[in-house]
């Protein structure tokens, strides 16, 4: 009976470790990552991300959801909890009758969230709803109904939440509160803390928190979220090198499966759920909101990572620095970029045409090569291969499908905003794409800066590079508006995209532009208004 006894305590200790007051804590199935947040918590050293161990009247640190074909999703998420607190977290809705409990879920303790999946939802109408834990801790905000009654719906989009600033976002709180758009995109890089994804997490969502209290939100994550400066998925094998230019992801596949619940869980369910290699989920999926359709779409999941597949043309595998380089060269069979599946998606989406609706693709980065100089003024790239530019077989097919669908792309990632239409066989033949700028530009910025200082045909007064160009892969664009960092605030900023039933006005602000003044000025070569009819 004493060694049984002894046995079972070892059993014990062995699945879990004791806290200081006694209870056990779940132990992170990965070392060395997001340690902030994990294990024994409250016995660490302050950080300098965020402090995570608020007043336990705080620990609901935020919700952040969508509504798509009346199905409600929405995600809470908290402070790391005390292992002798509850880890239910309950969700209530105002009705005639006062506040009613819809909904009681468990929080997972690796990355301290729990979604919410409402069918049937009432989206006719704006419903309040509340989440809580325990007796004290309340996020409140607003289900807004669908506005498929507006005659413009506005879409915010975001990107690249750079750690070189971690102060609050009061410009943009103020600003896109004054524009109150119907839906908010952060297209990726929410989190530039490679190791300690919860904490910086817990800390873009303290910045933002205000907006997408009451509206919609589309959040996906990029590089620098799942750890990385660059990310080649390769469907989910394991990548040999931190940079991942190898394809794969380098850190441990349950950091990256926590990663991609915390920021995609609460979006519509996916087309095809099958994880990848590794057990890695995949979001790909579309959203109906108002009179549009958003595909969003995983750019780098299924990409081929160039190390060991084509020449090696500069210092790193991805940048090739060679002028002289045959672009044909690296265009080789075999390569991948959005992956069958997901082509397979956009074949569906963009075979099911609405009247009156308007198509918008989503994602991470942009399809060709934005910009020419990266990092610092004496850092010039021939090409990256870290854009969708490349593989450039793959970029057309998905730019085939983009285009068939009689869609714009919105994406983020490159640090530089930039309005081009794409060729495909031919210039201006292509869909339209708006790469947003980033939310802080003191990281990695990035110009457009052609090599003889030229315009190109068919371009415009506003600024000087603007006009039809081959990019470093060949690729046709049609370039009509971009940032550099030179530009107000550096560069950073946010997108405005306004979709009407006719027309499309793509708008660019800087960040620190207060849009409540009379005369408040958008980054030059903006706005722009594109005829869909």
């Amino acid at each position: 009976m004493r060694l049984l006894f002894c046995v079972t305590i070892g059993i014990l200790l062995f699945s879990c470790e004791p806290s200081k007051k006694g209870f056990s804590f779940q132990k992170a199935p990965f070392e060395g990552l997001d340690t902030i947040a994990t294990n024994d918590w409250w016995n660490r050293k302050p950080n300098p991300i965020i402090d995570v161990n608020v007043p336990r009247e705080e620990v609901v640190a935020f919700g952040i959801y969508t509504v798509s074909n009346q199905i409600l999703k929405i995600t809470a998420q908290l402070f790391p909890l005390l292992p002798d607190e509850t880890r239910s977290v309950r969700l209530e809705i105002e009705t005639e009758k006062g506040w009613i409990e819809i909904a009681q879920q468990e929080v997972n303790e690796i990355g301290w969230n729990t979604t919410f999946r409402i069918p049937d939802w009432d989206d006719t109408k704006d419903i309040a709803y509340r989440l809580l834990h325990g007796e004290d801790s309340v996020f409140e905000g607003m289900i807004r109904k669908n506005p498929k009654d507006k005659e413009t719906l506005i879409l915010a989009a975001l990107s690249c939440n750079s750690n070189q600033d971690r102060a609050g976002r009061p410009h943009y709180v103020k600003n896109l509160s004054h524009w109150d758009p119907d839906v908010l995109f952060f297209a990726g890089d929410q989190s530039y803390d490679h190791k300690e994804h919860t904490a910086a997490w817990l800390k873009f969502g303290m910045q933002f928190r205000e907006l997408f209290r009451n509206r919609p939100c589309i959040t996906i994550p990029d590089d620098h979220d799942i750890g990385q400066g660059n990310l080649w998925g390769e469907n989910g094998k394991i990548a040999k090198y931190v940079e991942g230019n190898d394809g794969g992801y380098f850190y441990s596949h349950e950091y990256i499966k926590m990663v991609h619940r915390t920021q995609t869980a609460h979006l519509p369910d996916p087309f095809d759920p099958t994880p990848i290699e590794q057990g890695i989920p995949v979001y790909y999926t579309h959203l109906n909101w108002g009179n549009v359709d958003f595909a969003i779409l995983e750019d780098r999941k299924f990409k081929s990572g160039p190390n060991g597949k084509i020449p090696q043309q500069g210092p790193r595998p991805d940048h090739i620095r060679n002028p002289e380089y045959d672009p044909a060269s690296i265009d080789v069979e075999g390569l991948v970029l959005l992956g069958e599946r997901q082509l397979q998606f956009l074949e569906t989406w963009a075979a099911k045409q609405q009247e009156g609706v308007q198509k918008v693709v989503l994602s991470q980065t942009g399809f060709c090569g934005g910009a020419h100089i990266h990092g610092q003024l004496d850092n010039r790239l021939h090409a990256d291969l870290d854009s969708n530019g490349w593989p450039q077989t793959g970029r057309n097919k998905a730019l085939r499908l983009i285009q068939k669908a009689n869609a714009i792309h919105v994406a983020g990632d490159q640090h530089i905003a930039t309005l081009i239409q794409h060729g495909i066989d031919r210039f201006q033949d292509g869909p339209w794409a708006f790469v947003v700028p980033a939310i802080v530009n003191d990281y990695y910025s990035r110009w457009w800066w052609p090599e003889d200082e030229q315009p190109g045909a068919n371009n415009n007064s506003l600024l000087p590079w603007t006009g039809n160009y081959l990019d470093g892969f060949n690729n046709k664009i049609t370039m009509h508006a971009y940032a550099n960092p030179d530009a107000s605030s550096n560069g950073a900023g946010y997108g405005l995209v306004k979709i009407g039933s006719t027309a499309i006005t793509f708008e660019c602000w800087p960040r620190f532009e207060d849009v409540t003044h009379p005369g408040a000025q958008q980054f030059k070569g903006w706005p722009y208004t594109l005829k869909t009819r």
